[in-house]
């Protein structure tokens, strides 16, 4: 029985994690999956303030700045607020960047449009199109290989990763851990993000 051929290697940048130098980055609110809900939570002073600095512990974060995040082929709206947060502590003052789990990192969109376009599946009528060179380039990068977001999993402490890393073997791609998970898009990249801030599932 002939096995596949190995996939291909992602670029670096998707599997930069943050070094430990680095002051801040991005937090995933994992648990704002509409933008209803992210509405209301940045409406309300403390709707994603952290209780605590992930970077030294300390326990007061002050609002730093609101960033307008431009969302493209979105059917919703084109453009959200996101708020960054800053630690008081003077010898830390990292800023945090509270993502709601819905918007995809770098990709300027919301994961729900990139699901659709990246697996292929029918887009609603109503939804703008994604640009062709776009989605090619989001499906190449499910088809590269997953090595080191396997490594991660297996590296979690958590028994149900560890049998998904194992059963995916280290020549598994992206998309074939995606599957394994048997988890969202949003989903997935918000779990390997928090397993090790900074990786990038696409």
């Amino acid at each position: 029985m002939s096995q596949r051929p190995a996939p291909p290697p992602p670029p670096r940048y998707l599997e930069q994690c943050y070094p430990s130098s680095q002051k801040g980055g991005t937090l995933v609110a994992e648990d704002v999956t509409d933008l209803e809900t992210h509405a209301r939570r940045l409406c309300t002073p403390d709707g994603y303030r952290p209780s605590r600095c992930p970077r030294c512990g300390h326990g007061v974060l002050h609002v730093h700045d609101y960033r307008a995040r431009l969302l493209r082929a979105d059917p919703d709206q084109v453009v959200i607020t996101v708020v960054r947060y800053r630690c008081a502590a003077a010898e830390c003052g990292a800023r945090w960047l509270l993502l709601p789990v819905l918007l995809a990192r770098h990709l300027w969109r919301r994961w729900q449009v990139v699901e659709v376009a990246a697996l292929e599946r029918r887009r609603p009528p109503d939804w703008p199109p994604v640009p062709p060179r776009t989605r090619r380039r989001w499906r190449a990068r499910l088809r590269m290989g997953g090595r080191v977001l396997t490594q991660v999993l297996a590296a979690s402490a958590l028994p149900a990763l560890e049998v998904v890393a194992q059963r995916a073997g280290l020549t598994a791609t992206r998309l074939d851990l995606v599957l394994a998970l048997a988890l969202p898009l949003c989903a997935a990249a918000a779990l390997l993000h928090r397993l090790a801030p900074g990786l990038r599932l696409m």
